[in-house]
């Protein structure tokens, strides 16, 4: 099957043709595929010779099946495409999936040495869906141990590299999904995100990442009926590409009763939406709450007439808030979940000590808590929901940092200072991100530009409650005007 022509007929206006079927996003992947301009083989094929060329140098995909039985199921699945029975809109997409979902008959690590040998016996509820729609699974995306932290490096599988520099860090925790996104070893990833990990990866790799508001993606967890801070979503080089995977991710499902209704089909739709007089309001550093690496927040705020270019009207505000009880209630909350997780292997002395110092941490903090304070936290992160609720009222959009700090050397665990002040916890650095996960909203990154030093950033848009389909859609609009993906594309996709 011939591929050229086809190829670049499928590629969108401004997607980067220069890289062929790798340059092709999740939605003209899919469309390639279904019109059989492209054959699953060939798309298989070139995902591993990428993956064999770069990932080398950055390490975002672990676990990596055998070619020879991926290249078997894409033969698989071009039988069935010929015979005109396409499993779903993911038909031979290949995809590695993050370290903290379970693929069945994958390792399933979390980054940890204490399951540095375990292989999941079933799929989780977002992969058998991937499945269903007719993903091929190549692997999985590497992670830090058990998610904690934003910036992606274990005891199991080393580091993940920044796709831009690879002395820096990719971010975290869906460091290396971002990764392997950026590099074009695969179209787009799943992620998941508690306190900006669908948002600091992307923000520092130049892509978009949505953190789903809780419930839209079902998630398996020992307690159904406790809204927690973690949810899933997914990282891509556009919003649509986004929103074709949410379509598949999203959905009711029974064993959690708290998942959304709402069809997910409305994703994959046409994002195009006109934001004349849409109001916007910028949070900027809360009113000096938050301090910035130099050159961060002057970065962040030069996207800003991109916003104004589409209609819409930016304006600088906030809610009248204390932001330092929204910081603290969610520390509470955040040992109390971890703590309930990680007990089990705190409480035996052979797994504490394989326990990375920061998780110890947070166990500790969160045995010593009480019934009342959690309640008090629960009750708090509820009036924050609230104040922003009533802000929305006058607003359609919000708009903070994704991250107060560029991409860091990769040595480092995590900043000790940000803009002259101390950082008095592991992820203080990332505080950013914190009001929006104590919300409970959306939030959609999108690329910022880069500074004169070649260091990426991002922003958040944030939605109403429900409205992962609204972010997508000034993302992409924003994106049709800044165009950074396509602008300013890896080094490490030059030929060597």
């Amino acid at each position: 099957m011939s591929t050229d022509p086809s190829i670049a007929a499928a590629v969108p206006e401004g997607e980067a043709s220069e890289d062929g079927i790798l340059g092709l996003g999740l939605v003209a992947l899919s469309a390639a595929i279904h019109a059989r301009r492209v054959s699953c083989v060939e798309v298989m094929t070139v995902c591993l010779d990428q993956i064999d060329r770069v990932n080398p140098g950055v390490n975002a995909i672990v676990a990596l099946r055998d070619r020879a039985d991926l290249l078997a199921a894409a033969e698989e699945r071009d039988e069935q495409a010929a015979r005109g029975d396409f499993a779903g809109p993911l038909h031979g997409i290949p995809l590695a999936v993050k370290d903290i979902d379970a693929v069945k008959g994958l390792p399933f690590t979390l980054g940890s040495p204490i399951f540095r040998d375990r292989i999941a016996a079933a799929d989780s509820i977002m992969v058998k869906r991937l499945r269903r729609a007719g993903t091929i699974i190549t692997g999985k995306t590497n992670m830090p141990e058990f998610g904690l932290g934003s910036q992606t490096f274990n005891p199991v599988y080393g580091a993940t590299r920044n796709a831009y520099d690879p002395s820096k860090t990719s971010g975290g925790s869906s460091g290396g999904a971002a990764v392997a996104v950026a590099l074009r070893m695969q179209a787009v990833a799943d992620g998941s995100d508690h306190a900006g990990s669908l948002r600091n990866p992307p923000a520092f790799n130049n892509l978009f990442g949505l953190r789903t508001g809780y419930g839209r993606i079902p998630i398996e967890t020992k307690d159904a009926f406790t809204p927690g801070l973690g949810v899933a979503g997914g990282i891509g080089r556009s919003p649509a590409d986004i929103g074709l995977l949410l379509s598949v991710q999203a959905g009711y499902d029974a064993r959690v009763p708290y998942s959304n209704t709402q069809d997910p089909g409305i994703f994959a739709e046409d994002l195009k939406r006109d934001f004349t007089g849409a109001r916007i309001a910028w949070f900027d550093d809360l009113g000096g709450h938050l301090p910035f690496e130099p050159g961060v927040l002057d970065l962040d705020r030069s996207a800003l007439p991109a916003f104004e270019a589409l209609g819409a009207k930016v304006e600088w505000d906030r809610p009248r808030f204390d932001m330092g009880k929204v910081w603290r209630d969610w520390l509470t909350l955040r040992a109390w979940m971890t703590a309930s997780n990680l007990r089990p292997l705190y409480d035996e002395p052979a797994y504490r000590k394989l326990l990375k110092p920061e998780a110890v941490w947070e166990v500790e903090r969160g045995l010593a808590l009480s019934a009342d304070q959690v309640t008090a936290a629960q009750e708090g992160r509820t009036a924050w929901y609230e104040a922003v609720r009533r802000f929305q009222e006058r607003y359609d959009f919000l708009l903070m940092p994704s991250t107060q700090v560029f991409p860091f050397d990769v040595e480092e665990h995590w900043p000790k200072t940000v803009g002259g002040r101390a950082m008095d916890t592991y992820h203080r650095w990332m505080e950013a991100t914190i009001p929006v996960t104590m919300s409970g909203l959306p939030a959609l990154n999108v690329p910022a530009g880069f500074d004169p030093a070649g260091r990426p950033s991002g922003i958040q848009i944030v939605g109403p409650n429900n409205g992962e389909r609204a972010c997508l859609q000034l993302g992409a609009a924003y994106d049709a005007v800044t165009r950074w993906v396509t602008r300013r594309r890896p080094a490490l996709l030059n030929p060597s």
